[in-house]
C-alpha cells in the first residue's frame, strides 16, 4: 500500500530575532550604549534547528513551557514569519487560529468585526448572515454586538475571535488546521468545553491538525503524536503518553 503524502514537512527550521536598544530608550539604554555605542543589537533564537513531518489526517501536539518557540513555529509553518533557515512544505489548504484578537478591528463593533472577518476568510455576506447567531450564541457576547471592541476585556476579545474563526472554518474547508492556545479562549471552564466540543469536528473528521496547548489531558486524548519544545530546540517527539509523562516529570 502506497504511503501518504505528509501534509506539513519542517526541515531544519531555525527562527532569530534581533532585539535592539536605542540611546534615548530608558536609563538602562543610556548605560548601556554609552559603554557600548550607539545601539546594541542581541539576537534572540526562538527556533533552532526543528525538524519534524505530520501526516494527512494527523493530529500533532505541541507542548513547552512559556517561551519555548511553539507559537513562533506556528507563524513560522503558517508564513506569517519567514525562517531564516530550513524549509517548510505544506500540502492542501492551511489556516491558522489562535485564541487571541488577531485581525479584529478596535474601532469596529462586534457586529462589524463578524462580517469583515468572515468576508477575509472568504464568506459572502450572505453565509455570513447564516452563520451570524451561531457565532453571537456561541461567544456568549449577546448583549455587546453594537459595542466596540476598544472597549472589550482580553477574554471578551479572545471569545469574539475564536467564535468568529472556528464557525467561518467549515466553509473554508482547509486541508491543515494550527491552533495556538485557543483553549485558554475567555478563560473559563464552560467556554473551555464548548471549544473543545466544536474542535472535536475537526481534530476526529480527518483534517490535518497541528495543536499548541498547556492542557496536557487535550493533547494525549486528540493527538497522534507530540513534540516537545524547550527554547526553541525539540527535546523530544513520539507517542502522547510517553512525551506527555516525561514533560511533566520535567516541569
Amino acid at each position: 500500500m502506497e504511503d501518504k503524502k505528509p501534509s506539513i514537512v519542517v526541515k531544519n527550521i531555525s527562527k532569530k530575532f534581533s532585539i535592539g536598544f536605542k540611546r534615548n530608550d530608558s536609563f538602562l539604554a543610556k548605560i548601556l550604549c554609552f559603554s557600548f555605542g550607539d545601539e546594541i543589537k542581541k539576537e534572540l533564537w526562538a527556533l533552532k534547528n526543528v525538524s519534524f513531518d505530520v501526516n494527512a489526517g494527523e493530529n500533532l501536539g505541541i507542548i513547552g513551557r512559556n517561551g519555548s518557540g511553539k507559537s513562533t513555529l506556528l507563524r513560522v509553518i503558517a508564513g506569517v514569519f519567514p525562517a531564516n533557515e530550513g524549509e517548510v512544505e505544506t500540502n492542501g489548504k492551511l489556516i491558522y487560529l489562535t485564541g487571541f484578537g488577531q485581525g479584529l478591528k478596535p474601532k469596529l463593533t462586534m457586529r462589524e468585526n463578524i462580517y469583515l472577518i468572515g468576508s477575509i476568510m472568504g464568506l459572502s455576506q450572505k453565509d455570513i448572515k447564516k452563520r451570524f447567531n451561531e457565532i453571537i450564541e456561541f461567544s456568549g457576547l449577546k448583549n455587546f454586538l453594537d459595542v466596540k471592541v476598544y472597549k472589550f476585556s482580553s477574554g471578551m476579545i479572545a471569545r469574539l475571535n475564536f467564535s468568529i474563526g472556528i464557525h467561518c472554518l467549515k466553509h473554508s474547508n482547509p486541508d491543515i488546521l494550527l491552533f495556538d492556545e485557543v483553549f485558554h479562549s475567555g478563560g473559563d471552564i464552560y467556554f473551555k468545553k464548548k471549544i473543545i466540543e466544536k474542535m472535536e469536528e475537526f481534530l476526529k473528521g480527518g483534517t490535518t491538525v497541528i495543536l499548541v496547548s498547556h492542557d496536557l489531558e487535550t493533547i494525549k486524548k486528540y493527538c497522534d503524536k507530540v513534540l516537545w519544545l524547550e527554547r526553541g530546540e525539540v527535546i523530544k517527539y513520539g507517542e502522547p503518553n510517553e512525551i506527555v509523562e516525561a514533560y511533566e516529570i520535567s516541569v
